[in-house]
């Protein structure tokens, strides 16, 4: 049975396959016009990607044969890449504005159902896997990934960090407050202050529910009375927290802008840097030496500069930005240069959910070809996440997940935010 899809290709065609009768596994077949291999970095016509029970089960050449007894989408007009991997979204938070107690003003119910709406947005524009590295509210993202396992809402494969280990008053806290302002405790679940401290909110975390650990390193752009290359714990603390972590087979991301606290992130362990914005060249060389991924959103500055400004976002952040931005930026041309591993994050959250594609040119602009950004996005972020059997690639024994694009993102990487189809584990994803 074939069938004809203009665009996207809609998920009935899958339930039909799925409710087939017949002993067989039911079968989907996508005939892809190209097929980005990116493990290889070959570009493939008139490929034949056949699917069984969410995963891949072999990439072929198109025959007709490949076709019998399967339903057949048709994106031959379109170039098919790997599901995109965002490694650093805050989907279960609302998005930055200007009002510094926002997240106090909020509710438990209205934050899931902004939640889902972000999950849907990020889904929609081809990222079907996302780490999210940190809510104010704590374990709201473990309860979104919850219902999108659940399938309650559609939305990404999430890995969540469940609440920030901060210093009081650091960059993970909710600052720039009213005096007198009391913040609930469900907002600072993570809040650390020394070793043993650090130890045992690891281990809180981790026994609710989070896939990962998020250290605040340092000072933050968009958190007033915090600065970026103020370094907020010792290295020792941070160790360990890698060391608690590692106890449960989890890694530690450190938000490190610093140039001394990403150097103290690095030598003492954790899987990531985030954002990096002040890196120096002894960094370069320690994240190398270690094999620790850098996380950078190079995109977010321009974004807060124009937004945040016609807001009226504090005149702080505003400063605390521009002062990162282009050195951030400089310092990412440097990591690539290097041999630094990188993987695609964004921020997202800080702006609108579904807008992640844009950075993919940002990257390329500071250094990177299109395939070694669109990797970035796809198996080394699977790599960083240590689940390159799984994902990453469209490649048999992995999960389904895959986007039609309009055009060819090799010659333009911007093509990546022209979407014309996406499935997730073998599940259609309508875009309407």
């Amino acid at each position: 049975m074939r069938v004809r899809l203009s665009g996207l290709f809609c998920a009935m065609a899958v339930m039909a396959s799925a409710s087939a009768a017949g002993a067989e596994t039911p079968r989907t077949v996508v005939h892809a016009g190209h097929l980005l291999d990116v493990d290889s970095g070959k570009m493939l016509a008139d490929q034949a990607v056949t699917i069984e029970q969410g995963r891949v089960v072999s990439v072929n050449p198109w025959s007709a044969s490949a076709a019998s007894g399967a339903t057949v989408l048709d994106w031959t007009g379109f170039t098919v890449v790997p599901g995109l991997m965002d490694m650093h979204t805050h989907i279960a938070d609302e998005t930055e504005t200007a009002d510094a107690g926002a997240p106090l003003k909020s509710s438990p119910a209205r934050d899931a159902f902004i939640g889902a709406k972000n999950a849907r947005d990020t889904l929609r524009a081809g990222f079907t896997t996302v780490r999210d590295v940190g809510v104010y509210r704590g374990f709201a993202d473990v309860a979104l990934r919850d219902a999108i396992n659940e399938g309650y809402v559609p939305g990404p494969r999430m890995f969540v960090a469940g609440a920030y280990i901060t210093v009081p008053g650091g960059g993970g806290e909710i600052t720039g407050l009213a005096p007198g302002t009391v913040v609930p405790e469900e907002f600072r679940r993570g809040v650390s202050k020394g070793v043993d401290d650090v130890r045992k909110h690891v281990d809180f975390i981790l026994d609710h529910g989070a896939d990962l650990i998020k250290v605040i390193a340092t000072g933050a752009v968009l958190a007033d009375g915090t600065e970026p290359g103020q370094s907020e714990y010792t290295e020792e603390e941070i160790h360990a927290a890698v060391t608690e972590a590692a106890k449960r087979g989890k890694f530690v991301a450190a938000h490190a802008h610093g140039a001394e606290g990403i150097k103290r992130a690095v030598r003492a362990g954790v899987r990531s840097i985030e954002h990096g914005s002040l890196i120096d060249d002894e960094g370069i060389a320690l994240m190398v030496k270690h094999g620790t991924w850098l996380v950078a959103d190079i995109y977010n500055g321009d974004y807060i500069d124009t937004v945040g400004r016609a807001e009226g976002w504090s005149a702080e952040k505003i400063r605390k930005n521009v002062e990162t931005t282009q050195t951030q930026r400089d310092g990412f041309r440097k990591a690539v240069k290097a041999g630094v591993h990188i993987a695609f994050g964004t921020d997202a959250g800080v702006y609108p959910h579904g807008d992640n594609a844009r950075q993919f040119a940002y990257m390329v602009k500071y250094g990177m070809t299109p395939l070694q950004a669109i990797r970035a996005a796809t198996i080394d972020a699977a790599r960083l996440l240590g689940k390159e059997k799984e994902l990453g690639s469209i490649a048999p024994s992995k999960s389904a997940d895959m986007v039609a694009v309009a055009c060819d993102p090799l010659k333009d990487v911007e093509c990546l935010r022209q979407v014309r189809g996406v499935m997730k584990a073998g599940a259609a994803v309508s875009l309407d």
